[in-house]
């Protein structure tokens, strides 16, 4: 931590740090906020005793999603079928009655037929670089010869938690007001080294047994991609000048990627890991009136939530000002050649990525979403220029670097604007420092200030609905906007729970400049009058949430909600998976199917193509309060006295067969 972060209350761990980081805001743009409008707009929807009156704005949808639509509201009920979980806080995880949840990769596990076994008391760079990598986030499949119960897993891993990998390297002390306090031990090159490759991702080949998943170790294209992957950089920003570094004095490539959140698997079948917290890794100060100054500044680097350029230059900006450039993308990896190079696509803009969720176009060309996740800032969407062609894979490899970065400006009226980031338009031209579109993509944030995004409440996932031309956005919390702050489509000050919207493209067209908007949730416990939850009144104690996070469309066009933040002193019940309806009388209806043990998040979801099966990925499980290695708030999912807590992926699946959340 460094003098540029200064939160307001005490941390005492390092995801505690994060979220408190998360929590500053750097947006400085005084895009306009909209209070006296908002009073009026949402007294006139109807929001009453903290239900949501649903009131559709006009658009034109497509046939199936009418049929969808008018089936739920003839139906009166629940597009879902099973019995809810209890809500609460303990040391495993719980799945609703009737299904298995079965654990189907954990840190450390072997990714390859000749992996160590892992030995957490001997933990070296190399063995992790073998092994499944740690706090799995954004969970891919990928069918393998046209089968549903044969394919490719691809798992993100966004960061680690140092003081519940390493043993004998925590311990609980007092702060300088003598409060507890996590303690970190020595940031060595080696427990740096294991650390780098820890993050990345993995590549793995699974199949299902007799009804269940299993890892396939000696499948052909099992891959880590970790810090020290070489990848390239395409696009616009490839070889600029403001992206080239002693060690790639060509600006077009760079080794690793990190901080790999939500992401995505395009149409092709290529694997999208979203950058987000990059700024964290790195250390030092800029030279004097350096020109990334004010770059850095929105981007809040450097923040050094890391040691990691004590041991390698390239992490310290005061030895290599222009590495933190090289960051914050979306990279794309094919993962059915593990030898393939990845590639950032740099047309995607650099910003703290959370997901890269796509969807094919009535006319061909593929549409990205992706949520900006910091609080005041903004939600974009990418719209390639050419066509995706279903029958020619190598035709689509290179579609991410062609096409137009949109902004998103949510009015009161119920319109969402979608601004083009085309250097030369408006005011992205030199006057303001933007010399090409390669500035413009690099600096993708002060292009949304000039072109009067709004300021959103911590925009995450962003994931569209084929089935029925809606877009559902997750916005997890925002407790720094003020009163007066608010606008029409973050309309409450001190969000501490967050709210979905869901946007309706315009006659179905994902490429369409101008749509409308809807708020679905507001979230939090509609019990208590002034949080001003908006959940259904068939929602029961157990079915409502708090910070929405990710999201899933199933099979059968279905949203699930995943979230990050609940916890035992904030809403007395561990992060989960709920479903949450959207059409008919059960609208804004949610459900919890699944939740996590103590201390963790919960990340994925990622549903199969046949519905049966939902993976999902648990994030630091035992991370609440005073947590270590040798005393974490759960041993989560081994239960052993010699094995340390351990980020995993489930595989949830209907005993006796049949689709999730289904009778």
């Amino acid at each position: 931590m460094n003098d540029m972060f200064k939160p307001d209350e005490e941390i005492i761990n390092l995801t505690e740090l994060r979220e408190a980081e998360e929590d500053v805001g750097r947006n400085p743009s005084d895009n306009p906020t909209m209070g006296d409008i908002i009073n009026r707009r949402f007294s006139r929807r109807g929001f009453l005793g903290g239900s949501l009156a649903v009131t559709a704005i006009a658009t034109t949808v497509s046939p199936l999603a009418l049929m969808i639509a008018d089936e739920a509201r003839a139906e009166g009920m629940s597009a879902f079928s099973f019995t809810e979980v209890e809500a609460g806080v303990d040391e495993t995880h719980h799945v609703a009655e009737g299904y298995d949840a079965d654990v189907l990769l954990r840190w450390g596990d072997k990714v390859f037929a000749d992996s160590p076994d892992f030995d957490p008391m001997n933990q070296t760079a190399e063995s992790q670089s073998k092994q499944f990598g740690y706090n799995n986030d954004y969970v891919g499949f990928i069918p393998l010869d046209g089968a549903d119960d044969h394919g490719l897993l691809v798992v993100n891993h966004e960061y680690t938690n140092a003081e519940l990998m390493f043993p004998n390297w925590a311990t609980i002390g007092k702060d300088g007001e003598g409060k507890d306090k996590v303690m970190m031990g020595e940031f060595t090159k080696d427990i740096v080294d294991i650390e780098m490759a820890a993050h990345g991702g993995t590549v793995i080949e699974i199949r299902k047994q007799d009804g269940k998943w299993m890892p396939v170790l000696d499948g052909k294209m099992n891959r880590r991609l970790h810090v020290g992957t070489e990848m390239a950089l395409t696009g616009p920003a490839a070889g600029h000048d403001r992206l080239k570094t002693n060690a790639d004095t060509s600006g077009t490539k760079v080794f690793g990627t990190l901080n790999n959140c939500a992401g995505g698997v395009t149409p092709w079948g290529t694997w999208l890991m979203a950058e987000e917290n990059f700024h964290g890794y790195f250390i030092g100060e800029l030279p004097e009136g350096h020109p990334e100054a004010v770059n850095y500044k929105r981007y809040g680097a450097p923040a050094g939530w890391y040691n990691w350029g004590t041991h390698h230059d390239r992490f310290d900006v005061s030895k290599e000002p222009n590495e933190p450039n090289r960051f914050g993308w979306v990279v794309e990896v094919d993962p059915m050649d593990p030898n393939s190079v990845p590639k950032k696509r740099t047309a995607l803009g650099r910003m703290k990525h959370e997901g890269a969720e796509s969807v094919v176009n009535k006319d061909g060309r593929v549409v990205f979403y992706c949520g900006d996740d910091e609080r005041f800032d903004y939600v974009y969407k990418f719209v390639t220029s050419a066509a995706y062609n279903p029958d020619d894979r190598a035709a689509n490899m290179d579609l991410l670097d062609d096409g137009i970065l949109y902004v998103a400006r949510f009015d009161a009226d119920g319109t969402v604007d979608w601004m083009p980031l085309v250097h030369g338009e408006g005011p992205l031209n030199a006057d303001n420092g933007f010399m090409s579109q390669a500035d413009v993509v690099i600096e993708a944030r002060r292009a949304g200030d000039l072109l009067g995004a709004t300021k959103m409440d911590r925009p995450e996932d962003v994931q569209p609905n084929a089935m029925t031309g809606k877009v559902y956005c997750m916005l997890t919390n925002n407790t720094r906007r003020k009163e007066g702050d608010e606008n029409a489509a973050n309309p409450r000050a001190n969000n501490a729970f967050g709210h979905i919207i869901e946007i309706s493209e315009t006659d179905g067209d994902f490429a369409s400049t101008k749509s409308t908007w809807e708020i679905l949730l507001k979230c939090g416990d509609p019990a208590v009058a002034e949080v001003g939850a908006s959940f259904s009144s068939a929602t029961t104690t157990n079915g409502w949430f708090g910070m929405p996070d990710n999201c899933a469309i199933d099979a059968d066009g279905r949203l699930w909600v995943s979230t990050d933040g609940n916890s035992e002193k904030r809403t007395g019940r561990t992060d989960g998976l709920w479903a949450v309806d959207t059409n008919g009388d059960a609208r804004a209806t949610s459900k919890l199917f699944f939740r996590v043990p103590v201390g963790a998040e919960m990340c994925g979801p990622l549903f199969d193509p046949t519905g049966e099966t939902v993976f999902l990925a648990v994030q630091h499980p035992g991370d609440e309060g005073l947590a270590t290695y040798e005393q974490p708030a759960t041993r989560w999912p081994d239960f052993r006295d010699d094995m340390p807590v351990r980020p995993a992926v489930v595989a949830v699946t209907k005993q006796g067969g049949g689709k999730i959340g289904m009778a």
